[in-house]
């Protein structure tokens, strides 16, 4: 596949929003409202909803699978979250929310119609083709049953292709030497997003500056915390790391079978990113790096 880091970084960048919609989406919301989880914020049921796939993971176990959030923030809500519902009812639950999000996003012609069900069979067989073996999120999402919907099945598929990606991530942030604190630090210094969108992972402000300073000790970053030259370049080995361990699926897929995806992806995220439900900017840099 030609430039194939360029086009798996396109695909994450056309699925991501499609995935995120679950977090954000009233019709989700509710569902949790309704399970009893309380929706004044977004985290209480975030945590429940991304980490059901795992079962009933302890704190420790739900901090190492999400990474960049601090340990303290994760046991505010886990284990927390499983005395409100268990990881069947919300599993249950999300496949409901997302259902009724998508249709209120789409639309239900779009929902329902040919295009979305084409993309749906093309994100599945990508789905199917990754390896996930050592990746807890991606390896617990590709494990549950397929919905028979296709709107429903494409928001799977990309769940687990976005997991899949995510866990890459984190042998390449591993391999560079980074911890979590240190991982948001570096992002943030090559101008990802601004310092203020990471503090949404509950890092405090004296943990910050220790990763600062441990980064600027490497030589990976400038005393007014922007990157210097060494700090850019271990950044865009990581990303570029991470774009190799996420190409698996989409050379499985095949070049032309991946660009018509692309094309079918594409009013899609269109839908998800006009309904203005998403960000503008988040953690994960997409739009700007």
């Amino acid at each position: 596949m030609a430039d194939e880091n360029g086009r798996t970084r396109q695909m994450w960048h056309l699925l991501e929003p499609l995935h995120a919609v679950l977090y954000y989406a009233p019709e989700v919301f509710a569902e949790a409202g309704a399970l009893g989880y309380d929706t004044g914020e977004r985290w209480p049921s975030y945590f429940a909803w991304r980490a059901a796939p795992l079962g009933t993971p302890d704190a420790a176990e739900a901090t190492a699978a999400f990474h960049s959030f601090s340990p303290r923030m994760v046991a505010e809500h886990v284990p927390a979250a499983w005395a409100v519902a268990g990881p069947d009812e919300l599993l249950e639950a999300r496949a409901r929310a997302v259902g009724e999000a998508y249709r209120a996003v789409l639309g239900d012609e779009t929902a329902s119609g040919p295009e979305l069900a084409e993309a749906a069979v093309l994100a599945r067989r990508a789905a199917e083709a990754a390896d996930t073996e050592g990746r807890a999120l991606a390896a617990a999402n590709a494990a549950l049953p397929w919905p028979e919907e296709p709107h429903r099945a494409l928001w799977h598929a990309a769940t687990v292709l976005r997991e899949h990606r995510g866990d890459g991530h984190l042998f390449a942030l591993a391999d560079a030497g980074l911890d979590p604190v240190e991982s948001l630090v570096s992002f943030a210094a090559i101008g990802a997003a601004p310092v203020e969108v990471f503090s949404s992972r509950g890092w405090s402000d004296a943990e910050w500056a220790a990763a600062r300073d441990r980064l600027a000790v490497r030589g990976l970053l400038a005393a007014d915390g922007t990157a210097t030259e060494a700090g850019r370049a271990l950044r865009a080995r990581v990303e570029r790391r991470t774009d190799e361990l996420a190409a698996a699926p989409w050379r499985a897929l095949g070049e032309p079978d991946t660009a018509r995806l692309a094309e079918l992806l594409g009013p899609l995220w269109v839908a998800a990113l006009g309904s203005g439900l998403l960000p503008r900017e988040t953690t994960l840099g997409i739009g700007r790096v």
